[in-house]
């Protein structure tokens, strides 16, 4: 009885340390959960500081074509734009934060997680079973005993009754003999009893040793080994958690770096020079005023003196020497007229403008249209090649398709170097208008020099000089004069290709035959797969690009057909159609 109590007693505190180790394991669970849950949110966090932060820096990034972006030419204004791109380089990195950790913790402790509960339930499962087991033995065990135990009483009084009934000598033998009979079955009954109790008793035992020393400690022991490995898991993902900030801290640090280094990039001195360009108006100053006399014998005239600051109707006399004295020149007086003063807005010529900004103005102008028929005649000098290429090797395209797009260009290219010429004879006449300054004047940039140097006639009288009622400078253009132009002696482009006459070009870079390829063409070179060439003009849309092997054989071959490796050093850029 007193083993029997105690088996008991184990199993109950057996299934108390099951039940206690159900409830840690299930808190492990929720605190895995918790802290997956924790670096989420701070990963949203993350990506919803990084949005601000780019968002703050689009807001204040200059406006195109406005006031702000007319200011980047000061230092103090790029140092704030590289301020701003730098602190988008920076919201990036806390976007690469937010995907790290993402990634790296709250992906992998996810998966982990449905892991883990599903050996935490596969051991639980084991632990029962066993358990179930363990007890299904103990009631088998219990109901024989009692079984065995009845029996054994059963088999005493059949046993007593027998001796009774041989005792009494009114009993009859057949009477006797049937008590004896019924005792001894019941004996026989009491000792299969015992046997069954024995049996049961011994597989009892042995599978409680077994579920003790063997069963229960294995799955106690997976059950720690499971807990120790959540641990660890959790302590990586901790350690992750602070790799992933410390990995973009270099980036971080650079961009830090770059907004140190714009703010060092200003200087007062060049920006407070770039006013002084920007505003110079180019007027000179003011004469002296005149003494006029009204004493006795003279006549007095109500005039106004020319150089007076009062003149708001302009009427300029000429001085002796030969100049012209403008109204309102003096300084820090407020403009009543602001709108004829703008910058931004006028006549074609800019003739609303001071002398000086006139002149950087339409030297602005002359500069963008310049660009612009340079454009124009790469796109046809490579259209023109691509004809070539067509009338050579009619399967590969219609010359005739692209002439109506060369005589556009054409046109185009006419009509461009009509608006350089125009704009050149009132920049000529302002730079004849302006006081002598110690560097010359900046003239047209030289790409159409040589065909307007003989071809472009300007009358200097194209324009006559007055002045606004406010006392700014303005032009105002007659019927009877105007800018004359002339176009002559322009050259005209030659569809077919004339290496002959061309200077050696430069090598502009290297390149690897991928592909072997038969120039059979004229123009072309032939190359075969792995040979290094020399670059000496780069693809300009048409496909091809010219190569040199040595000083007297060089050709083009197919862009696709070679590896191209330009010097870093080189300017210029490819024209595609």
């Amino acid at each position: 009885m007193e083993s029997g109590r105690a088996t008991l007693l184990k199993e109950q505190q057996l299934k108390d340390q099951f039940d206690n180790l159900e409830k840690h394991t299930q808190s492990g669970i929720e605190f895995v959960e918790r802290y997956s849950k924790f670096v989420k949110e701070r990963s949203d966090i993350e990506i919803s500081y990084a949005k601000q932060i780019r968002n703050l820096s689009k807001k204040y990034q200059p406006k195109k074509n406005s006031r702000e972006e007319e200011e980047n030419k000061y230092t103090s204004c790029r140092a704030f734009l590289s301020t701003l791109n730098e602190l988008n380089d920076y919201a990036g990195q806390h976007e690469v934060i937010a995907e790290n950790l993402t990634s790296q913790i709250i992906t992998e402790l996810s998966r982990y997680l449905t892991e883990l509960k599903a050996e935490r339930k596969s051991h639980f499962h084991d632990g029962r079973k066993a358990q179930q087991q363990i007890e299904s033995l103990w009631k088998q065990l219990e109901s024989s005993k009692r079984r065995f135990e009845r029996d054994c009483k059963e088999a005493d009084r059949a046993q007593q009754y027998f001796e009774r009934m041989d005792a009494d000598i009114n009993v009859t033998k057949a009477d006797v003999e049937k008590a004896r009979q019924q005792a001894q079955m019941r004996h026989q009954i009491a000792a299969d009893s015992k046997t069954e109790y024995s049996n049961y008793l011994t597989k009892f035992n042995q599978e409680q040793n077994e579920h003790y020393y063997t069963l229960i400690p294995n799955i106690f022991q997976k059950l720690q080994e499971m807990e120790e490995r959540r641990i660890e898991r959790v302590g990586v993902s901790m350690k992750t958690y602070a790799e992933v900030d410390r990995e973009v801290l270099p980036i971080v640090g650079k961009c830090l770096d770059g907004m140190t280094k714009a703010a060092e990039s200003i200087e007062p001195k060049t920006d407070s020079k770039q006013v002084v360009e920007s505003y110079k108006s180019g007027f000179e100053p003011p004469g002296d005023v005149e003494f006029e006399d009204y004493g006795p014998g003279q006549t007095m005239k109500r005039t106004v003196s020319e150089t007076s600051l009062s003149n708001s109707r302009g009427e300029a006399k000429e001085r002796p020497g030969g100049g012209k004295s403008k109204g309102k020149l003096w300084p820090f007086i407020k403009n009543k007229n602001k709108l004829s003063l703008k910058l931004g807005s006028g006549p074609e010529d800019f003739s609303h403008l001071p002398p000086e900004q006139r002149r950087k103005k339409l030297q602005a102008k002359i500069d963008d249209i310049n660009k612009d028929i340079q454009k124009e005649m790469d796109q046809k000098d490579a259209l023109t090649k691509m004809k070539g290429v067509y009338e050579k090797n009619p399967q590969m395209g219609d010359p005739a398709s692209v002439d109506p797009r060369l005589v556009e260009m054409a046109m185009n290219i006419e009509k461009l170097q009509s608006e350089v010429q125009k704009f050149e004879g009132w920049l000529a006449e302002v730079e004849g208008r302006l006081p002598s300054r110690s560097d010359p004047p900046r003239r047209q940039s030289g790409l159409y020099e040589s065909q307007n140097s003989n071809s472009t006639m300007v009358d200097n009288n194209c324009a006559q000089d007055r002045e606004s009622p406010d006392g700014s400078y303005t032009e105002e253009q007659s019927s009877e004069t105007q800018v004359k132009v002339a176009i002559a002696n322009t050259p005209e482009f030659d569809d077919e290709f004339d290496d002959g006459d061309e200077e050696t070009l430069p090598t502009i870079g290297t390149c690897k035959a991928v592909y072997s390829f038969e120039g059979h063409n004229e123009g072309t070179i032939s190359v075969t797969e792995g040979e290094l060439l020399f670059v000496i003009e780069q693809d300009k849309g048409d496909g091809w690009t010219r190569v040199r092997r040595n000083v007297e054989e060089e050709g083009y071959v197919p862009t696709s057909y070679v590896e191209v490796f330009l010097e870093t050093n080189t300017k210029g850029a490819m024209t595609y159609i």
